[in-house]
């Protein structure tokens, strides 16, 4: 049985927005109802997700989100892989405004069966549940990549970017009452690592992967590697024996100046939120590439 899914991405910057994408049109158990972008040249990201969409065969709806965080500045102010768009088939056009409104009426339309899974700052979401407080209680889960909960290792920034770009809809998020939100910190991601050499062996042989080897260009002239934050959140939604959970409270810090977008996390049996608290590296790669076919 297929999973409604709605993507919510920053794509363009992380090469792992653009490996979780490809994952999830080529996963047949994955009904993708739409995606919408977020932060810094929202057209780009969408024209960027399109090409996917076009090689994948699927006419997916697509909306250029929010590019501002809701009161802070923007500071993720590029689209850097985009520079790569030429000489690839990609949608012109796209409806402006109309992200959040979309994201609104299609969880309306399936109550209880969307999963919203959520790859970047939560600028569309937190406004989406800001103009409609029942939305929340309408999806049948969230899940995030967002945040950093455990910290224990001091090698990881203490402050995860996606709950930080804008930290205020992240509270707005966190602050819901959604069935099931799950996020998966740096605490996990950041164990599902590959080599740029061996990313480069592993991603070739399929229609989806060329252009993530093109994306990927401006991203290994800075980084030799790919952590796999956003396709772990993706892939545990259909493989549940990827990640372990722990459940309790995420709070995001909006006040203290140094510590902006803090996700702090208080374990409690009957807390409603659950973090993934370990992961196995092998049984995600397997699941992962298990799908293109």
């Amino acid at each position: 049985m297929s999973v409604k899914i709605l993507l919510d991405t920053d794509i363009g910057s992380d090469i792992d927005d653009a490996v979780c994408l490809a994952y999830l049109l080529a996963n047949p158990e994955c009904e993708l109802l739409g995606i919408t972008t977020v932060t810094s040249e929202a057209e780009k990201r969408a024209r960027m997700a399109s090409v996917l969409c076009k090689i994948a065969g699927k006419d997916i709806p697509i909306f250029p989100g929010l590019e501002n965080p809701l009161l802070i500045p923007q500071k993720q102010t590029k689209a850097q892989q985009a520079s790569a768009l030429r000489g690839w088939n990609y949608q012109k056009n796209f409806p402006k405004g109309e992200a959040v409104q979309f994201l609104r009426s299609t969880i309306r339309k399936f109550p209880g069966e969307i999963i919203l899974l959520t790859i970047g700052p939560l600028t569309n979401i937190g406004l989406l549940f800001s103009v409609d407080p029942e939305i929340p209680s309408l999806l049948k889960g969230v899940y995030s990549m967002c945040g950093h909960y455990l910290r224990k290792n001091k090698k990881l920034h203490e402050i995860e970017w996606n709950a930080s770009g804008d930290y205020h809809a992240s509270a707005i998020v966190y602050n819901s009452k959604v069935k099931l939100h799950r996020s998966f910190g740096l605490d996990v991601t950041s164990k599902v690592v590959m080599k740029k050499k061996k990313f480069k062996k592993y991603f070739s042989g399929h229609d989806l992967f060329e252009p993530i080897i093109d994306f990927s260009k401006s991203w290994f002239a800075q980084w030799n590697g790919v952590m796999f934050h956003d396709p772990l959140a993706a892939a545990a939604i259909f493989n549940k024996n990827i990640c372990g959970y722990e459940r309790g409270t995420v709070k995001i810090e909006i006040q203290k100046k140094n510590s902006l977008g803090l996700t702090k996390w208080k374990s409690k049996p009957k807390g409603r939120h659950q973090i993934a608290v370990k992961v196995d590296p092998d049984k995600f790669f397997e699941n992962y590439f298990s799908v293109f076919k």
